[in-house]
């Protein structure tokens, strides 16, 4: 299946280099697979112990990227997947990211975007920061 793109659409409020914190920051995917004999897809197949066939998804963590107040409203790549004999069909974004003030300079460690909004103050500023209507696509590398 190769290299598939996941690209973060959001309108940012006074914020910007929005991204996900730490190596271990976890990607909620659910994914698909081609079931032979094309009777559909299944959401996650466990491979059998005598099966020789191994499907996975791996981040390739060189490629994510933080989503910028010069992104605003448009879909940006923010991580590639190698997908074999998997792919990804829906993202579920949780917490563990984090944002900064886009005057003031403030960072934002704990952003939650399960609600596909977050927002919050920022003191230096003295202003109000967001980040809304939190949307997503895949696009095939």
């Amino acid at each position: 299946m190769g290299k598939i793109a996941l690209q973060l659409k959001a309108t940012l409020e006074n914020v910007t280099n929005l991204r996900p914190v730490g190596e271990d920051f976890r990607w909620y995917l659910k994914d698909s697979v081609a079931l032979k004999g094309g009777r559909g897809s299944a959401s996650m197949v466990q491979k059998c112990k005598l099966c020789a066939r191994e499907n996975s998804i791996e981040i390739l963590s060189s490629t994510i990227k933080s989503y910028n107040a010069e992104d605003n409203e448009k879909f940006k790549t923010i991580v590639e997947f190698e997908c074999r004999g998997l792919e990804p069909v829906d993202f579920q974004p949780q917490g563990g990211f984090a944002a900064e003030g886009v005057e003031s300079g403030t960072i934002f460690s704990d952003v939650n975007l399960q609600e596909k909004d977050w927002t919050d103050y920022d003191e230096k500023a003295e202003e109000s920061v967001g980040i809304y209507e939190v949307t997503h696509q895949f696009v095939k590398c």
